[in-house]
């Protein structure tokens, strides 16, 4: 028995927000104070840093809840199974459904349960839970479904991504520019074909790392806002991430046993591309190896940073043939890596 990916879907929200439509912006520092650069030189340095152009918007009429359930749809159709046969449905997200201009989050019932309930399965042995762990959740979550699996708990779980994080972005924070929202699911099963999860590695740093992704205030004092939006102490995240990501991919790589010769694609949670550049190159330079070309597909640049549904939207446009001159074939070895909120680090070696 191998534990294998067996289908896949991705929800991308159609609404474009392109890096001009923020010339607009009041932009201020952490303190309130203003910055001292234009707009246009101020998104300028922001492409140069994260690579990225544009980014995905969900419409207003819809939540994260929504967006997870239309690629469960199409993660299901593409597994050929029967969503009554699902014992589990384990969605990652950090902020639940959040309505359009609206104030507060709304997290029960979980996301998981909105979901069975908009697939319409009846079977009540067929269990839904949230899983809140940052970037990584749901690489998380894959790891708790080959658990489930491997143990004899469950045959099949459906395993989503999902986030609308251009409702928790500060409109003064240069930092909203980077998020993003999106969807992505997959149908993990145990099958008689060879390959699936190889080995998995997770890590969290809580002792000094904990509040590098926070909830704080608008960077606008003049503005009698109560939100809490989504902060981050970019510096430190930076440096964190490239120092601990590479050892985390490495010690999972060789708990697999398998050559990093043979590693053909590595799915890095999407952030900032120097950042992600920076991580993978230091970890061929753990083996004494250069990064090769073409390792590292990306999606940054027109996608933004989606959070959880990243690495699965990523995957299920490489298997679609959506993304230039990047394929997956049958039997090639992958490695899934992430590194977000919490701090939280995991990686997955995986057999296609």
């Amino acid at each position: 028995m191998t534990i294998k990916i067996t289908g896949t879907g991705s929800y991308i929200p159609n609404n474009v927000e392109k890096n001009e439509d923020f010339y607009q912006h009041q932009f201020l520092n952490s303190d309130g104070s203003t910055i001292n650069a234009s707009n246009e030189v101020i998104v300028e340095k922001f492409k140069a840093i994260t690579g990225i152009d544009e980014r995905r918007y969900a419409k207003k009429t819809v939540n994260t809840s929504d967006i997870a359930f239309f690629a469960a749809e199409k993660a299901i159709e593409n597994a050929n199974i029967n969503r009554e046969d699902l014992d589990y449905i384990i969605v990652a997200h950090n902020y639940g459904d959040v309505k359009h201009d609206a104030e507060q989050s709304d997290t029960v019932p979980s996301i998981a349960s909105r979901v069975k309930h908009l697939l319409k399965i009846k079977n009540s042995k067929c269990v839904g839970y949230d899983v809140l762990f940052g970037c990584p959740g749901w690489i998380e979550g894959v790891i708790q479904a080959n658990a489930f699996i491997k143990s004899g708990i469950a045959k099949k779980c459906l395993v989503i991504g999902a986030e609308t994080l251009s409702r928790v972005i500060d409109p003064h924070d240069r930092d909203s520019m980077i998020y993003s929202d999106g969807a992505g699911a997959v149908v993990v099963e145990s099958t008689n074909d060879e390959g699936g999860i190889i080995a998995h590695e997770t890590a969290t740093f809580a002792l000094d790392e904990a509040h590098f992704i926070f909830f704080g205030e608008t960077n606008n004092p003049d503005i009698n806002d109560k939100r809490r939006y989504i902060k981050m102490y970019g510096r430190k995240i930076y440096e964190f991430a490239i120092s601990n990501v590479p050892k985390a991919m490495k010690s999972c790589l060789d708990k697999s046993g398998i050559d990093i010769k043979n590693l053909k694609k590595i799915l890095i949670h999407q952030a900032n591309e120097k950042m992600d550049e920076a991580i993978v190159k230091r970890f061929y330079k753990l083996y004494n190896m250069e990064m090769p070309e073409n390792i590292m597909p990306m999606t940054i640049g027109k996608l933004g940073n989606s959070s959880v549904a990243t690495i699965p939207t990523l995957y299920d446009m490489i298997l679609k043939g959506e993304l230039d001159n990047q394929h997956i074939n049958k039997g090639d070895i992958i490695m899934f890596a992430s590194v977000g909120a919490g701090m939280n680090i995991n990686a997955v070696v995986y057999k296609h």
